[in-house]
């Protein structure tokens, strides 16, 4: 038994034997795994320290070359406009290129026609299904709708149709719509300008080096929407099939609004091939009447023949030249003073006042004012008077403004140079320095400008004047009427174009309106209002006197306080 048990013990005192060994066998493989960490620590140190290395070559390197921004040459790529912006004088935004999506479809990929033509339905019920129809069985890629507002373009994608493409592309936008239609003009497709300034100024507004900057136009928004929207009450008014208006500074020739209706959204992007259309005051070509013996009246102070009250006695009611009948618009007295036949616009007196300056000096004096040539302006879309012969007849015809054609642009241009002292200027639109300097060219003397402003005063302020209508209250507003007959195929008709130019403040002109209506038509339910209160209804008459006078000093009642020259005092300032 003893035996038995020591074996016992025995056996449990090597069996703890057994264990402490085990015991120690597991301290020496923990101080191997801590000889790994250590391992790996070290290689992980080591890896940092690479890395850490690489890095701070890389900054070296680029500071070393600081003109390469490699992180941004390829974004930028993908942001850059592929047209400049066109802005306003106030930095309104006119032309902007943006990034817009259209949805288009693959026909090969729609495993179900009728299911996929049943979404689009119920997506976009506007969309015409049966012309979809047919392309999708003609299995060639086409666009389902081009520019995309934000939701179509999310409703498309949630349509989840792997046919449907929504394909990213820039497009012109024009976020003023009609307000600049024939200044700013049209592009194709393939961001090429085709007209207005888009084709003027196509090749600069790609260049790269121009591309992220602005086109800033002399134009002012504010101005323009105010004249546009007083254009198109007169068309109510006096049912015109067009009108145009122009405003500029008679100094520098900045433009700072110009309007011609009918006019078109530049977003929808259509063909305009109707003459209708035409940019009346660039492109328009015109018999403009009377205001043409405002440019008699400056002959004749210019070369001395007259002077403002030299007296014409026993005018006659009517004339003829090559059996043509010349007469008086209404009954004027016989004997009239050189001013007189201004104010009271009359035919026969101009006549008179151009055959005392002859033919050749009369006709110096207009190429002078460069009527009849074409005008070097900031548009393609310019018009070119017609080419005529002089004489006897065109003498006397030119007087009072027929038979004698211009563009409304020239004709304010000529009329700019009257007002501001007799200084050459040119209209633009695109804003730019100009400086005046000794060398600036005198086409009139001052003297005479003095004496057509005091005249063209006249001509509103008083009462037998024809421009009573644009007598606005602390504006000083000088101009001239003109009643034209339209001549069609050669043919005169009763169809009238009317004119009315005026400047303001006379006591120093700063600033033109052009105001022209086509075809306006008698308003006898037109409330007429005159300056001293009295109220007129039921007038037949259409002559510029009862039109665009009205619409001219609505326009300058609206504009005179963006212009700051709401009053005498402010005018005399500028």
């Amino acid at each position: 038994m003893k035996g038995k048990i020591k074996k016992q013990n025995n056996q449990k005192s090597f069996y703890f034997e057994d264990y402490t060994e085990s015991e120690i066998n597991t301290k020496s493989k923990s101080s191997q795994l801590v000889k790994i960490s250590l391992s790996r620590v070290g290689f992980l140190f080591f890896v940092f320290l690479t890395l850490i290395f690489i890095f701070s070559i890389k900054i070296i390197y680029l500071s070393l070359y600081p003109e390469k921004d490699f992180f941004l040459e390829k974004a930028n790529k993908n942001f850059l406009k592929d047209r400049g912006d066109i802005i306003d004088r106030n930095g309104t935004i006119l032309a902007r290129n943006i990034d817009i999506y259209s949805a288009a479809v693959r026909p090969k990929l729609v495993k179900n026609k009728e299911k996929f033509l049943l979404n689009l339905r119920i997506a976009f019920p506007q969309l015409n299904s049966n012309e979809i129809k047919k392309k999708l069985n003609g299995n060639k890629f086409f666009y389902i709708k081009k520019r995309l507002t934000e939701d179509e373009k999310t409703n498309f994608w949630l349509m989840g149709n792997k046919a449907i493409v929504l394909e990213k592309k820039q497009f012109r936008i024009y976020p003023q719509k009609y307000l600049f239609s024939h200044i700013l003009g049209q592009i194709d497709d393939d961001n090429t300008g085709i007209s207005g300034l888009e084709k003027f100024l196509d090749a600069d507004l790609k260049r790269k080096e121009f591309i992220n900057s602005s086109v800033i136009l002399t134009l002012d928004s504010n101005l323009q929407h105010l004249i546009r929207e007083e254009l198109i009450k007169a068309e109510k008014n006096f049912d015109t099939v067009g009108s145009a208006a122009l405003l500029m500074n008679i100094d520098n020739g900045e433009v700072l609004s110009l309007v011609s209706l009918p006019d078109y959204d530049l977003n929808k992007r259509i063909s305009i091939k109707d003459d209708m259309y035409t940019n009346k005051i660039t492109k328009g070509v015109y018999e403009l009447g009377s205001v043409f013996k405002t440019f008699t009246l400056a002959a004749g102070l210019e070369t001395k023949v007259i002077d403002s009250n030299t007296m014409f006695n026993n005018l006659e009611d009517k004339i003829f030249c090559a059996g043509r009948k010349i007469s008086e618009h209404d009954r004027l007295p016989k004997n009239l003073s050189a001013e007189q036949i201004l104010i009271r616009s009359s035919n026969i007196g101009a006549i008179r006042i151009a055959q005392k300056v002859g033919m050749e000096k009369y006709k110096d004096f207009l190429n002078s004012l460069e009527l009849f040539k074409t005008i070097d302006f900031d548009l393609e879309e310019v018009g070119t008077p017609l080419p005529f012969t002089w004489g006897k007849c065109k003498l006397a015809t030119s007087s009072f403004g027929h038979g004698i054609t211009t563009t409304p642009l020239q004709l304010a241009r000529a009329y700019a140079i009257l007002g501001n002292g007799g200084y050459e200027v040119e209209p633009t639109i695109l804003q730019k320095r100009i400086s005046f300097s000794d060398e600036r060219k005198k086409i009139v003397s001052s003297k005479t400008s003095d004496a057509i402003n005091s005249m063209l005063r006249k001509v509103v302020a008083n009462k037998e004047g024809t421009a009573n209508f644009a007598n606005i209250n602390g504006y000083e507003v000088g101009g001239k009427t003109g009643t034209a007959l339209k001549s069609i195929d050669g043919i005169y008709t009763e169809k009238k174009l009317n004119t009315f130019i005026s400047l303001f403040p006379t006591s120093k002109p700063k600033y033109l309106l052009l105001v022209m209506l086509d075809e306006p038509k008698p308003a006898p339910n037109f409330v007429y209002e005159f300056p001293n209160g009295y109220k007129h209804k039921g007038e037949k008459r259409n002559t510029s006197g009862w039109n665009t006078v009205v619409v001219a000093g609505k326009i300058i009642e609206k504009i005179g306080p963006i212009l700051a020259i709401n009053n005498l005092q402010a005018s005399k300032k500028f």
